[in-house]
C-alpha cells in the first residue's frame, strides 16, 4: 500500500512537473522555500516586535532580541534539528516530509514545542498578540496532526492561514496598523498557494483544507485568549 501511494505521488509531481515551466517551478520552490511554515513564525514575531509602532516600543534591545530568540528556538531551530534527526536515524526517508507517515512524528514534536512557546508567552505576560499567535500555530499542530491521520494536509497553507488571519484581526483591531502589511500577507498568502499547487504533490483540496484550518485556528485562540 505504501509503496502505491508512493509511486502515485511520483506520478502526480511528474505530471505536475510537465504542466508548467522551469521558470514557474523555480519561483515555486523559491516561495516554498522562503514561506516555509518554520519561518512564518520567525517573520511575524520580528514584525510584532520590531515593525509594530507601538506594541513592544517600551521595551530594550535585548528584550526584543529575547523574544525572537525563543520563536526562532521553539518554532524553528528545535522541529528543523528534530525532522534532521529523525532523516539521521531513518525514520523518515526525506526531510521534505512527503507521505502522510512521514509527518506523524514532526506533528507530535511540533506540537510540544508550540505549545512550550505559547506557554512560555502566556506566563511571562508577554503581550497578548504574541499569546494569541502561539496559540493559533499549537492549536492549528493539532488539527493538522489530526487530519494527516486521513489526508496528507499543507503544511504551508496551515501556516499562511495563520498569518493571514492574524494579520487581518490584527488590522481591523488596530488602526495604528496600516493596510499595506495586510495587504501584503494576503498577496504572501496567494503567492504560498499558488506555489504549492506546482511545486507539490498536493491536491487543491488538501491545500485550501489547510489553509481553512489555519484560518479557523486563529479565530479561536484570539476568541480564548481575549
Amino acid at each position: 500500500m505504501n509503496k502505491e501511494i508512493e509511486l502515485k505521488e511520483g506520478s502526480d509531481l511528474s505530471n505536475s512537473s510537465t504542466k508548467h515551466s522551469i521558470a514557474t517551478r523555480v519561483i515555486g520552490h523559491f516561495l516554498s522555500y522562503v514561506f516555509h511554515p518554520l519561518f512564518i513564525p520567525l517573520y511575524t514575531v520580528f514584525f510584532l516586535v520590531y515593525i509594530h509602532p507601538y506594541l513592544f516600543s517600551g521595551e530594550d534591545a535585548w528584550s526584543k532580541l529575547r523574544l525572537l530568540l525563543q520563536v526562532f528556538v521553539n518554532c524553528t531551530l528545535l522541529p528543523l534539528a528534530s525532522v534532521l534527526l529523525l532523516k539521521g536515524l531513518k525514520f523518515i526517508d526525506s526531510i521534505f516530509l512527503h507521505t502522510q507517515k512521514e509527518r506523524i512524528i514532526p506533528f507530535v514534536i511540533c506540537m510540544v514545542f508550540y505549545f512550550w512557546n505559547w506557554y512560555a508567552f502566556k506566563n511571562n505576560l508577554e503581550g497578548v498578540e504574541l499569546v494569541v499567535f502561539s496559540l493559533a500555530l499549537f492549536i492549528s499542530s493539532i488539527v493538522g496532526f489530526l487530519f494527516n491521520i486521513f489526508s496528507k494536509i499543507s503544511m504551508h497553507a496551515m501556516a499562511v492561514g495563520v498569518l493571514c488571519s492574524f494579520m487581518a484581526v490584527l488590522f481591523f483591531s488596530d488602526s495604528s496598523i496600516g493596510i499595506i502589511w495586510f495587504l501584503l500577507s494576503i498577496l504572501i498568502t496567494g503567492l504560498v498557494l499558488s506555489a504549492r499547487l506546482i511545486v507539490s504533490t498536493h491536491q487543491p483540496k488538501e491545500i485550501f483544507t489547510g489553509l481553512v484550518v489555519g484560518i479557523i485556528s486563529l479565530l479561536v485562540a484570539n476568541y480564548f485568549a481575549n
